[in-house]
């Protein structure tokens, strides 16, 4: 829209990053050698945002829960930090990290 800044997807995803990491039970975010810059990939095709985020969640998160509300926090973030409503925001739990006492 003419007058209306952009912001690259990079900084998007930085932010979706950010706002995922802030969750409980998320221990972090998992890279691929995939088109996925540092487990986040964004999406701007016909003005529509999506959020595409890989990430590793700590033994006994709930699932679903975190999942939600990754979506949640990642969605609000944006709304706040660069006014983008994304049209989606998936999220892909790639890894699951054992207790910190497993020796394996």
């Amino acid at each position: 829209m003419e007058g209306h800044p952009s912001i690259s997807a990079d900084v998007l995803g930085s932010y979706a990053a950010d706002a995922a990491r802030e969750v409980a039970g998320v221990h972090g975010l998992v890279e691929s050698p995939l088109a996925r810059h540092k487990g986040v990939r964004v999406t701007d095709e016909n003005a529509a945002v999506a959020v595409e985020l890989h990430v590793a969640l700590d033994w006994g998160t709930n699932i679903p829960d975190a999942g939600a509300a990754i979506q949640k926090r990642v969605a609000e973030f944006l709304t706040r930090m660069a006014d983008v409503k994304p049209a989606s925001i998936d999220v892909v739990v790639a890894e699951i990290r054992p207790p910190a006492d497993d020796k394996s």
